[in-house]
């Protein structure tokens, strides 16, 4: 844990959301800052804290806050809907705004599988955000989800229908939202590593029946730069949709990492390799730096950059059959 991080409360409604700031450790004057939050049910004592305390390092201010009814906020427990999230996020970006040693024109948001979705969603509608980081992004219910068996769909819309509480993670024959081969034990192992986690594996289910969860639909029309760090193995959010997406962003930025599943990131050297990226992209975009070279976790986990294409353009650095393409890595720089 970071010895300066401060904890924060900020109003959401009328509910308070519990925060974590972490001053920007490198420089003087009035900082940049990133705006972060988790996925679903994930909360920032679950291996957020990891991130944040690398991009402060690096000089950028961070501030990691809980959803309400989730972790250590306020609100009705367990209850998720889309909406009610991103005026969390509306609320959080206000309050990172108003703090002193703050640059409010230097603003960006960075979100966790589906809080990667909602920070771009919440990116979207603010003009003034600068910059977006979304990892292992959950962006579209209908495309990325992963196929359950048919029992297990009627099960979900029933309790739905019924207004009852269904698991956040489970195994696939279970009724639960994120239910991937091996996503059980990858998030419990996660919330494992995390400090004293507040998670719940409880979440409410009516919200399946409004409009499917989808920001992917931002993506052409974003204003500013957007870096997308994809799992290549992500069995809970597929890739494919993510990549399509990063593709299509005019300042859009993609990396692909071989070999990773969805929770891989939280720890070791795939989550030093993603890190690695986020603080590169952050300089270039919030302290104006170009940083070249490579990194140590470079040499233990490849990274794979697919800058965007032009019209009748093949990918390049793809993975095919789960082998990285050798002679067709190229860096964006």
């Amino acid at each position: 844990m970071s010895m300066s991080r401060k904890d924060v409360t900020f109003a959401s409604g009328e509910d308070t959301c519990a925060a974590w700031l972490y001053p920007a450790t490198a420089d003087r004057g009035p900082r940049p800052i990133l705006v972060m939050a988790h996925g679903l049910t994930g909360t920032r004592r679950d291996r957020l804290g990891a991130f944040a305390e690398r991009f402060a390092a690096a000089g950028i201010a961070a501030l990691v806050f809980d959803y309400r009814g989730f972790g250590d906020s306020t609100g009705e427990p367990d209850l998720f809907e889309p909406p009610r999230q991103l005026e969390d996020w509306r609320a959080a970006i206000g309050f990172a705004r108003s703090l002193p040693d703050i640059d409010a024109r230097r603003v960006a948001t960075f979100g966790s599988s589906l809080g990667g979705g909602n920070a771009l969603a919440a990116a979207a509608e603010d003009s003034k955000v600068v910059a977006v980081i979304s990892q292992v992004p959950y962006l579209d219910r209908d495309s990325q989800t992963y196929t359950k068996p048919p029992h297990v769909i009627e099960e979900m819309k029933t309790a739905a229908v019924e207004g009852r509480y269904l698991a956040a993670v489970g195994q696939p024959h279970e009724p639960a939202f994120i239910s991937a081969p091996g996503s059980e034990i990858g998030w419990r192992r996660v919330v494992a590593l995390g400090e004293e986690s507040r998670w719940r594996n409880r979440v409410s289910a009516a919200w399946l029946l409004g409009p499917p969860y989808r920001p992917i639909q931002h993506a052409t029309s974003l204003h500013c730069p957007w870096l997308v760090c994809v799992a290549a193995d992500d069995q809970v959010a597929k890739p494919g949709p993510a990549i399509e997406a990063a593709l299509r962003a005019s300042k859009g930025e993609l990396r692909l990492y071989p070999g990773v599943d969805h929770f891989d990131i939280y720890d070791g050297p795939s989550h030093e390799a993603v890190v690695a990226d986020e603080i590169e992209f952050l300089q270039r975009h919030l302290l104006g730096r170009s940083v070249c070279g490579t990194t140590q976790a470079g040499s233990e986990l490849k990274r794979v950059y697919l800058p965007a294409l032009t019209s009748g353009e093949k990918p390049v650095g793809e993975v095919v059959s789960g082998k990285q393409d050798e002679s067709s890595v190229r860096s964006r720089r």
